[in-house]
């Protein structure tokens, strides 16, 4: 089979013309290191009009409240998810075959973060419309521009849209360090807007917990009943309605997989019990987008990187996947 993969991954190795775009043809003998694209796909692989599977980098940071780095995460999953195998032993395919464009990323403006994130919701909302259907996937960047993407999301549906959190904590504070738009208010933002079923919770507090209380529409499962057996994606599903936006913070994850993100919280989910949650997820339910959001990159530690390229990469597989709803 035919590499998918733009060649030239070093100095001096000589990219052809379909790795080069649009360049003069000139130029298309020079030394050109791979453009920063998901798994570092060819022209053909990665072409906009053709790919099922659309990625929005969104390096927004404003109101990280005790670790930060956030703004670096969707580089730095660009660039690890270049050596991601691109084949998928649980699937048996190279769902990158599906087709994968990056898109640059969206820089947002510096007037506040409730400007911000009404510029997001704006643009992300004419992304998601040219998208016209095919999966599309946002990184990020702190949590707080998840907002943005789910309340216009929910615009675009007649059905109210389900909300599938998974995060340590529930981010539905009226207002933190003095702003209702910070990342730990994210959730607050658009309950009015959509049910929400947050999974791998561990790191909440009473305010939250009565807001859920007093909100029929919001689901919380700790991490410790996921600790016990798995009929806790039995309840997670149950309380899913058809059609399903996926907001995933890495902080969900067990630091000693994920150390990498602002305000890591001991007893997180792991790998494959995660995987087999999420491929039913997408199996059951309509998932019609995704966002990855808080990773704070530590320089040095790749592992923390990759394996959020990876969980991008299953999430597209998932998604594009013969069967999936």
């Amino acid at each position: 089979m035919p590499n998918l993969r733009s060649p030239g991954t070093g100095r001096g190795t000589v990219v052809d013309e379909a790795a080069t775009g649009s360049l003069p043809a000139a130029l298309t003998g020079l030394s050109w290191g791979l453009p920063r694209t998901f798994l570092g796909l060819d022209e053909a692989t990665s072409a906009f009009a053709s790919a099922r599977s659309l990625i929005l980098p969104v390096p927004y940071e404003a109101t990280t409240s005790w670790g930060t780095g956030t703004r670096y995460g969707p580089r730095a999953i660009l660039d690890a998810s270049q050596y991601v195998e691109l084949y998928d032993n649980e699937l048996d395919a190279e769902p990158c075959r599906a087709g994968i464009h990056t898109l640059p990323a969206l820089e947002l403006t510096r007037d506040g973060p409730a400007a911000a994130l009404a510029e997001l919701e704006k643009a992300w909302g004419a992304v998601y419309d040219a998208a016209d259907g095919r999966f599309l996937t946002m990184l990020g960047g702190e949590h707080s521009i998840s907002s943005g993407a789910i309340r216009a999301a929910a615009a675009r549906h007649p059905e109210r849209l389900s909300v599938l959190q998974l995060d340590a904590h529930a981010d539905l504070r009226a207002s933190h360090d003095g702003s209702p738009f910070s990342h730990a208010c994210a959730m607050t933002r658009v309950v009015d807007r959509a049910d929400i079923v947050a999974v791998g919770l561990r790191g909440v507090s009473l305010e939250e917990v009565e807001a859920a209380r007093r909100e029929p529409g919001v689901t919380f499962i700790f991490a410790d009943e996921m600790e016990r057996d798995e009929a806790w994606m039995d309840r997670a599903l149950e309380a899913l309605g058809p059609l399903v936006y996926l907001t995933f913070d890495i902080d969900y994850f067990d630091p000693s997989l994920v150390p990498s993100t602002g305000a890591p919280e001991p007893g997180g989910g792991a790998w494959y019990p995660t995987l087999r949650f999420l491929r039913r997820v997408f199996a059951e339910r309509r998932v019609v987008a995704a966002d990855v959001v808080e990773l704070a990159p530590i320089p040095g530690l790749r592992a923390p990187d990759f394996l959020v390229a990876r969980l991008v990469y299953k999430l597209i597989a998932y998604a594009t996947a013969d069967g999936a709803s």
